[in-house]
């Protein structure tokens, strides 16, 4: 299937440039010749991944609802505040998202937008690029302070800063588990299981639709018949379970309508070599408790969807 990609480019945008490196999602784009990303200011790296990626399907900002945010607040901000080096300085955070918010909304920050988002007080609503913005610029400390303090660490760079962003998702999903009375299964062994599974992630993907993680569609899809690897990847749902006892894997497809956080994820992996992925680390964080390790896959185009849909191949596998 081709699609001819609007001006939206979303899909399109990720899978031939930005995303196809990101686990998950698809190469990295070529630095500047004259000027690498690394050499760059904040700023300048930051305008240039705007001007080769631009989304203006953003531009118009949506509700955010303050359940969702006081979730990812508390996630978000007790992560970053125990990381070496944080100290609870939120100075830093501010810069970034009043910059943030300059160069790829054309707005200015609220006076308290980052205060607010840390003390978890929402008396003005957040809107959608708000935090879009606040997840940037968390994100963007939070990476810049693990790269600053490798003594804190056991792992390369790469992957304390992948680590980081699943205790954030570990930490927002016991919150969502707490909230939804999420029921999960012991395990994957029966159809049974398997029904309690889909209803957790049914019950989660419903819940960042009507808080506006999900302007318009999410869904995690066990039904596959995509292109992977140059091969047909073929997989009804009745066969999930199946396939994942006696092949040891299984697959499934997360479905994202204009993910809010979708432009600072693009602009973080440009700069920075990483993103957020919220609820992709909370689903992984589900898939954990359950006892199977579950994420994107390296390699899957999505570019035959249409251009407002986000789409991730995901392999389930045992532990």
């Amino acid at each position: 299937m081709t699609t001819k990609l609007t001006p939206l480019g979303i899909v399109g945008a990720i899978a031939a440039t930005l995303l196809l490196a990101v686990p998950g999602c698809g190469g990295a784009p070529e630095p500047p010749a004259e000027e690498p990303i690394e050499s760059m200011t904040t700023a300048a790296a930051l305008a240039d991944a705007v001007a080769a990626n631009p989304l203006p399907g953003f531009s118009e900002w949506w509700p955010i609802g303050d359940g969702f945010a006081t979730l990812m607040s508390d996630a978000i901000v007790s992560e970053w505040s125990a990381l070496a080096g944080s100290a609870g300085d939120l100075e830093t955070v501010g810069e970034h998202a009043t910059e943030y918010l300059d160069i790829v909304y054309q707005r200015d920050a609220r006076a308290s937008l980052v205060q607010d988002f840390a003390a978890e007080a929402f008396s003005t609503p957040l809107e959608s690029g708000e935090f879009d913005a606040l997840s940037y610029a968390f994100y963007r400390s939070a990476f810049d302070l693990i790269e600053a303090n490798p003594d804190a660490y056991e792992e390369p760079l790469e992957a304390e800063r992948r680590n980081f962003t699943r205790r954030v998702g570990r930490r927002a999903f016991a919150t969502l588990a707490d909230r939804l009375g999420l029921d999960l299964p012991a395990g994957l062994d029966d159809q049974a299981g398997f029904e309690m599974l889909k209803a957790a992630i049914d019950s989660i993907t419903t819940f960042l639709k009507q808080d506006g993680y999900f302007r318009d569609h999410g869904a995690f899809v066990f039904e596959v018949d995509v292109e992977h690897q140059g091969q047909r990847l073929g997989q009804p749902e009745a066969e999930f379970v199946d396939r994942l006892q006696t092949a040891g894997s299984a697959h499934a497809l997360f479905e994202m309508g204009y993910p809010v956080i979708l432009p600072s994820a693009v602009y973080l992996f440009a700069t920075v070599g990483e993103a957020q992925h919220h609820s992709s680390r909370t689903v992984e964080e589900l898939f954990a408790r359950v006892g199977y390790v579950a994420s994107e896959t390296h390699d899957f185009d999505p570019s035959g969807y249409p251009p407002d849909m986000v789409v991730e191949l995901w392999e389930v596998r045992k532990r």
